[in-house]
């Protein structure tokens, strides 16, 4: 690793081996969680890649249709690829009493033909001719599944199980046709509905579902660290980015090791990251590697001799030559490539080998330049966290371009820098445990380990549950959710919520950049502000717990991995080694103190990711980034100027006076001259209609 490329994330594992064990009916811990809830109508599996969701939906499916009175059961997938995780399986070897039979041509992501509209349009006389057949399994991709339901309407789909992988494609907004669709069929009420998904957020603002259609839906969450904790072979996961300045062809040189099984991404040929000249990039990064020594005819594999000696294989996906790019996609997919590590070693690609695509060797996913969509970048690193023998530390790089001085798009590149931590951020809460909160001295819960003292009354008190991955937190004067759909936001969607706090550009600028902000700004005003936005009609107290909830979260995540961060060595490699867990982080961090919601409110959540920017970014580098956001700033808006008003109302409720402008407490201050400005903006506002109204 260079030197200036900083782990933002680190995990590492306990490597128990529990989620690749098996119970008597062959499912693993994840599968049977899910198969224990095999009789709701309406089931979200939210789990990580490679946790088993496609086998799961398998032994629910093979019940519904056996034991609920379920007619045929159709299985939706983004696209062609990803067909091929449903196919048979013999699931009767391993214990359970049926196994996953799926006749050839019910499987249209087998059909010859790419996946575009037309293609997608011509297999809807199939999906109406299984509809009409006794036969009980069809794998189609979502295209196929939209264009059927227009063509033969949404009650043929009446009394049959509809799986939708991927979930995370599907969206509330009006205009994903999908969405709407899932929308109707939940309202008329006569299927099965089982979704899955390998994100826990969306990376754009528009919900999956609406409120009312999600609370319908029974959630089973299996998280990042309980599969990743318990594997058998990976230790150590490191999230990171690195940044460079001139051509990235240059740089990628410091990163790409021929002799670690590797993905690389280069960027879309419409970036500022690109060359334009995509085959041109492929050349230079194959010359890197070493020297090419042609191609291997059965594959289409490129033959690399490296500088030491050895021969590796490369895989070009970027290839625009239809017959050569199929013939390395059906490489990659044969039972080879899973059970043979030395059958390749890097992948080049673009906008392939993300979401689905099973390489468990993969020890490096490296990608050039920022995604704009967080789910993407999941999906990214997921294909690197499969559980592989041999395979002890898997890495994400996020290889940046640096903001220049003589750089006509500044802008634009201060931003994906902002976007790239936002990522790493988002992934230290999806790879955190779950937490639970609870208010001063609510009592232990069982299972959880509270520490050599165990629970004492009156002590903030933090409890693991090492099986679960979930921590118990109790705070002081922490608000609790009053209503179900309040208390569902606070168990299953807190990551959501951070997601859109940590997309809020003037919140992260701020945050990082400002070094007069005030934390309540951020963790108070912005925080409560997105939670108004996001759920309008929940009450006051109901929007204050959730942002609790949110703030708690966030902060304590982030001041575990700044400490995890600060106590760790370097070992004789220079590595950054961790010698201790998050799990001891988090109660260092809660024992130091009386943990009570106002002290978490004090704390800057972008501290401990600046803290890592500044040794990953040249300084001089870092200082114009800080310039350049400090030049825009800007003065206080109506809607901020509004959100302070509204927190001071609060304020003035809990304390019994109003905020003073000439405090010694920086916020109180703040959300005086908040109140000041929105009635300036009021009046201003008065008057204007005032002389209208006199015209």
């Amino acid at each position: 690793m260079t030197s200036n490329t900083i782990p933002a994330v680190r995990l590492v594992t306990a490597q128990t081996g529990a989620s690749s064990s098996a119970n008597e009916l062959g499912m693993r811990p994840m599968q049977a969680r899910a198969y224990a809830h095999r009789g709701e109508q309406y089931l979200l599996i939210k789990s990580p890649p490679a946790s088993g969701k496609s086998r799961a939906l398998m032994f629910i499916a093979l019940d519904k249709l056996a034991n609920q009175g379920v007619k045929q059961a159709i299985i939706v997938v983004p696209e062609r690829s990803i067909g091929g995780s449903f196919a048979d399986e013999p699931l009767s070897k391993h214990g359970f009493w049926a196994d996953w039979t799926v006749k050839p041509h019910w499987n249209l992501c087998n059909t010859p033909g790419a996946d575009d509209v037309k293609v997608a349009k011509s297999k809807v006389k199939a999906v109406g001719e299984f509809l009409a057949s006794d036969d009980k399994v069809l794998v189609c991709t979502h295209a196929t599944f939209r264009f059927a339901i227009d063509e033969l309407g949404i009650e043929a789909f009446d009394d049959r199980l509809i799986a939708v992988d991927e979930f995370h494609h599907v969206s509330a907004n009006p205009d994903n046709r999908l969405g709407a669709q899932l929308g109707q069929l939940i309202g008329r009420d006569k299927v099965h509905l089982v979704a899955m998904t390998g994100s826990y957020f969306r990376g754009d603002s528009v919900a999956v579902l609406t409120p009312e259609d999600e609370a319908k839906f029974t959630t089973v969450t299996y998280t990042y660290y309980e599969q990743l904790n318990g594997y058998q072979w990976l230790k150590t996961l490191d999230i990171a980015y690195s940044f460079y300045t001139g051509r990235y062809v240059d740089k990628i040189n410091d990163l790409l090791d021929p002799a670690v099984k590797t993905i690389v991404h280069i960027p879309s040929v419409n970036s500022r990251e690109s060359t334009k000249d995509k085959h041109r990039e492929v050349e230079e990064i194959m010359d890197h590697l070493g020297a090419w020594k042609g191609t291997d005819p059965a594959t289409g594999f490129h033959l690399i001799e490296t500088a030491a000696g050895t021969t590796i294989k490369v895989a070009d996906l970027v290839d625009d030559d239809p017959a050569k790019r199929d013939r390395v996609s059906a490489a990659l997919k044969s039972p080879e490539a899973r059970a043979n590590r030395a059958h390749v070693d890097v992948i080049i690609a673009l906008g392939m080998a993300k979401e689905g695509f099973d390489w468990i060797w993969c020890e490096h996913a490296l990608t050039v330049g920022y995604r704009s969509s967080l789910t993407e970048i999941i999906q990214i690193i997921g294909r690197a966290t499969r559980d592989a023998p041999g395979k002890a530390v898997a890495r994400f790089t996020n290889l940046i371009a640096e903001p220049a001085a003589a750089d006509d798009v500044v802008t634009e590149a201060v931003n994906d820098t902002l976007k790239a931590i936002a990522a790493s951020l988002l992934m230290e809460q999806v790879l955190a445990p779950r937490f639970e909160f609870t208010p001063k001295d609510a009592g232990p819960k069982e299972g959880f380990d509270y520490g050599p003292d165990g629970y004492v009354e009156g002590r903030t008190n933090v409890g693991f549950h090492e099986e679960r991955g979930q921590f118990h937190f109790e705070l002081k004067d922490l608000v609790q959710p009053t209503t179900p759909e309040a208390r569902r936001v606070c168990e299953q969607d807190i990551n959501e919520v951070i997601t859109s706090f940590i997309q809020d550009k003037q919140a992260i600028e701020r945050g990082l950049f400002d070094p007069e902000v005030v934390p309540e700004e951020l963790t108070q005003v912005r925080m409560g502000k997105i939670i108004r936005e996001r759920y309008p009609d929940f009450s006051e107290t109901d929007q204050e717990a959730i942002r609790q909830h949110a703030i708690a979260a966030l902060n304590i995540t982030q001041q575990a991995a700044k400490i995890v961060t600060e106590t760790a060595t370097e070992d004789e490699g220079g590595e950054l080694k961790a010698n201790t867990s998050f799990v001891d982080g988090v109660r260092k961090f809660m024992n130091v103190r009386e943990l009570d919601i106002d002290l978490i409110d004090r704390i800057n959540p972008f501290d401990a990711a600046y803290a890592i920017l500044a040794k990953a970014m040249n300084e001089g580098t870092l200082r114009q980034v800080q310039a350049a956001i400090s030049a825009r700033k800007n003065t206080m808006t109506e809607d901020d100027a509004r959100a302070y008003a509204i927190k001071a109302v609060t304020w003035k409720r809990e304390r019994g006076r109003a905020p003073s402008i000439t405090s010694s407490d920086p916020f109180e201050k703040l959300l005086a001259e908040g109140v000041a400005a929105f009635a300036r903006f009021r009046a201003k506002a008065q008057a204007t209609a005032g002389a209208a109204a006199n015209v």
